[in-house]
């Protein structure tokens, strides 16, 4: 059979795609590479109808395991889990009530309760199946069969009645669980109902309706990003289970799109979904997703590998590099200690699984990948999963992974004495994510994890109830992870469970009380399809301005040089705000604050340089330094220098300067929190030469986990909440602050900053205004600049034209220099180095170098660049 050669792919190339997926003649025999017979050498091309069939067995190896794997001591506790959830639910199969399959899954009106119960057979035909667990037996498959008919017959089959509530659902969840339960028990169903299994693939394919003619339709905003790949293995199955190739090929095809690093100017089928040059991950169009969606491609990518391993439909090797750099690139650098951050969660930010689980999903990937992979990749891969099972504070539990023989895999890696544990990240590195517009600053002792955003990426993601309270994730909120600790007891969704939604750590923001979109509209969305903009629970109207609405400023981006990094980020109102005259009488919006920000990022400090901090409303303000949690009996330590001199304290759960409400406000030189239980502190070290007042709390906070996901158990958590903000009452002028987070500061430390301010061996603040923020580290030989503004400006003998974001370091009579495009507009950036000519010893493509009046003059070619960093070393 002919492929139909579609412009699917940006990376893989129409030459890679064919070698990816080897053309055939009309007979299924491969071509060669002058479109004659003997394409393949011999053994290497399965017979016809060999390929699928090896397809099959693979998928039952990687689903339930093999008589080797599973007879491994290593896979008896998956194994016993899985007899123990296939024995639950066939107790709940016997117990079920009228219109149930299920025991407590009434069936008819709820999609969530029909997907369950399809999830349900698929764990008991598992267990059935699955080598030394065999629980239920023949009998057992038989009610799997039968169920499967009835569902079909009363509740899946009538297409009228069917794709109620969510899409993923019907496109996605349903089908998932249906196919890897066909190929299961495809003997059994060949034998009690030979019909059963191509009926299903033709309800299956007629739910696709956000496809075409029951396909995949690559133009869909539905079908992109990890829903295709979701979509395209389970059609690989389907095909497999036909016994049909074209239709085997067509979902290979479509799958290898997800391969393909975007190009955001240059888009393929206008889709913004998938991996970006820098390491980034968008799913949605416009929400940063690596610790979710992201995990969830990578997984089935992996997966793909397994399913397609000596079929001959694919030469999965040109894409193993490819799903290598993701998570060399996109994951590794936001995975610390074993905690997927914050920053790339979207609403799954709220789900009580948290860091460690999201992680664990990653190493199951990445252990079978290295499997994959060839001798210096696959060295590289285990040893990062050795890396992150030792410096976990919660490892691992290979029983929760999804296939026994990566349980096998898994402990052989850690069992394996020549196995280093070795990240793969460098012990520091700075990570700029500006096509996602997040960035990561890692030292041996700490992590630093930014969440920005623009006109191009959302501010945050709200969906299905769950991200209850999102409104500032997006509006420069970072976490601070300590290196030693257990993350989960500072971050999580008990972190956005007790602290303030106004006052996470970084965020400016308004003081209003704002209400959920269940409180404003009574449900999990707003409901007006006969409004001009159709807003439906789906409908693109609902994306824009509801679940994840972008910000409306250009101006989100930073520079990396070596391990040093700076970002910035001019705050904006949403895009709902913004187009409020368009927007129905009855939708609500909200007008933000204002801020222009810097974040430069350092070895010991991360500097915050904030400027125009105000409100056009009025409103009063708060900025918040940072904000941390401990358990409720922790003793914490908050202490600081105030300005004039003299110490400041307080104690763990007392006020910090004699209040009663557990707030002080004082002009502090610095402020340090430490957790004397556990250990870990961290310095704030005020850099405005008079600084401003900072108001420090510490209170202990009752809530509910459903506060912030109406799915979560209703039930209280409590934490003490530390925070440190700048206040700024109603109708006050804009302001400005300079700031550092110091992590492990000692009080000594701190001060010390205070003795050498006069040599000047730290950071300073060189300006600080909304057109220009710059400082200096003398002693890294270090000059740090954003620029806002169009025009020309200078600071510290350097000229820039045009927003940029610049780093200088000075190495003996080097100086190396990294720029960007902040704005990811320009085609030019340009700056002049006063001081004697310089001559370029190494110089990046797109740099150029030149003499100018008074210096040197280096000219960066920022056009499609995205935000990348270019370097230049002079002499």
């Amino acid at each position: 059979m002919e492929i139909a050669r579609r412009h699917v792919l940006s990376l893989l190339s129409a030459a890679g795609l064919a070698a990816v997926i080897p053309a055939t003649d009309a007979a299924g025999a491969p071509l060669g590479a002058d479109g004659t017979g003997a394409g393949a050498a011999a053994g290497t091309q399965p017979a016809a109808g060999a390929g699928a069939g090896r397809l099959l067995a693979n998928a039952v190896a990687v689903f339930a395991g093999t008589p080797e794997s599973n007879a491994r001591a290593e896979t008896s506790a998956k194994l016993a889990a899985l007899a123990e959830k296939a024995t639950a639910h066939l107790a709940k199969l016997d117990a079920a009530g009228e219109g149930e399959l299920f025991e407590g899954l009434p069936l008819g009106t709820s999609d969530a309760h029909l997907n369950t119960s399809f999830r349900m057979l698929y764990e008991i035909a598992l267990a059935s199946r699955a080598p030394g667990v065999g629980t239920g037996g023949a009998a057992a498959r038989r009610r799997v069969v039968e169920g499967l008919v009835r569902l079909h017959e009363d509740y899946y089959g009538d297409q009228s009645r069917g794709y109620y509530g969510n899409w993923f659902t019907w496109e996605i969840g349903i089908s998932t669980s249906v196919t890897a339960t066909l190929v299961l028990l495809a003997d059994e169903i060949a034998e009690q109902r030979p019909e059963l299994t191509r009926t299903y693939i033709t309800s299956m394919d007629a739910y696709l309706r956000n496809g075409e003619d029951g396909d995949v339709d690559l133009d869909s905003r539905f079908h992109t990003g990890a829903n295709l790949a979701d979509i395209t293995t389970n059609r690989l199955l389907q095909g497999a289970l036909l016994g049909d190739e074209k239709r085997i090929r067509k979902a290979l095809e479509d799958q290898l799109t997800v391969y393909a690093t975007v190009d955001p100017y240059r888009l393929r089928h206008g889709v913004t979904d998938g991996h970006y040059a820098d390491g980034s991950f968008i799913q949605h169009g416009s929400v940063a997703y690596t610790g979710s969606y992201g995990k969830g491609l990578l997984t089935r990518a992996v997966q793909a590998l397994g399913l397609l391993d000596g079929t001959g439909f694919a030469d999965t090797a040109a894409l193993v590099p490819v799903v290598y750099r993701w998570v060399a690139d996109g994951f590794a650098p936001l995975v610390f200690e074993g905690w997927m951050m914050e920053i790339v969660k979207g609403r799954a930010v709220s789900r009580t699984g948290g860091g460690y689980a999201d992680s664990a999903a990653v190493v199951e990937a990445v252990t079978a990948l290295s499997a994959y992979a060839d001798g210096e990749r696959s060295a590289a891969l285990k040893s990062y999963v050795k890396h992150v099972a030792r410096s976990s504070a919660d490892a691992p539990d290979p029983a929760r992974f999804a296939s026994p023989p990566t349980v096998v895999r898994y402990a052989e890696i850690l069992g394996d004495t020549s196995v280093p544990a070795k990240d793969l990240n460098p012990a520091a590195r700075s990570t700029a994510f500006n096509a996602m517009d997040k960035t990561v600053h890692r030292r041996p002792g700490f992590a630093f994890a930014l969440a920005r955003s623009s006109d191009r990426v959302s501010k945050y993601e709200y969906m299905s109830g769950e991200n209850l309270m999102p409104w500032f994730q997006g509006d420069g909120a970072h976490y601070l992870y300590l290196a030693g600790r257990d993350q989960a007891r500072s971050f999580g969704a008990d972190y956005f469970t007790t602290v303030s939604p106004y006052g996470l750590a970084g965020v400016t923001a308004p003081e209003e009380r704002r209400e959920t979109v269940p409180e404003l509209y009574g449900k999990a969305y707003y409901d007006n399809p006969d409004h001009p903009l159709h807003f439906t629970p789906s409908s693109e109207s609902q994306n824009t301005y509801v679940y994840f609405p972008r910000g409306t400023n250009r101006h989100s981006g930073g520079a990396v040089l070596g391990a040093y990094g700076a970002a910035g980020m001019v705050q904006s109102d949403d895009v709902g705000y913004a187009e409020r005259d368009r927007l129905p009488d009855d939708f609500t919006v909200y007008r933000n604050a204002t801020a222009t920000k810097s974040w430069f990022l350092l070895d010991e400090e991360i500097v915050v340089l904030a400027a125009g901090v105000g409100d056009r409303g009025g409103r009063p303000v708060r900025t918040t330094v940072d904000a941390r949690i401990a358990d409720p009996d922790d003793v914490l330590a908050v202490t600081g220098r105030r300005a004039q001199g003299g110490t400041w304290s307080g104690e763990s759960g007392q006020s910090p300067d004699s209040g009663e409400s557990g707030e002080g406000t004082a002009r502090l030189r610095w402020l340090r929190y430490a957790n004397e239980t556990r250990g870990g502190a961290v310095g704030y070290l005020m850099l405005d030469e008079r600084p401003r007042p900072l108001t420090v709390g510490l209170e202990t906070v009752t809530r509910s986990r459903r506060a912030v996901r109406t799915a979560n158990p209703d039930t209280p958590v409590t934490r003490q909440v530390f925070s440190a903000a700048f206040r700024q009452e109603a109708g006050a002028e804009p302001r400005s602050y300079a700031y550092a987070l110091v992590p492990h500061a000692t009080r000594r430390a701190l001060d010390a900053y205070g003795e050498h301010h006069g040599r000047h061996r730290g950071p300073r603040v060189l300006t600080n205004t909304t057109r220009l923020q710059a400082i200096r580290h003398s002693g890294l030989g270090l000059l740090a600049v954003n620029a806002f503004a169009r025009g020309r400006q200078a600071v510290a003998g350097l000229h820039l034209d045009g927003p940029a974001s610049v780093l200088v370091r000075r190495e003996g009579r080097a100086v190396t220099i990294a720029a960007s495009d902040p704005t990811m507009r320009r085609d030019e950036v340009s700056l002049l180095l006063h001081g004697r000519r310089l001559r370029p010893v190494e110089a990046g493509k797109g740099v150029h170098v030149s003499h100018a009046r008074g210096g040197t003059l280096v000219r960066v070619r920022t056009r499609h660049a995205y935000g990348h960093s270019f370097t230049v070393t002079l002499r």
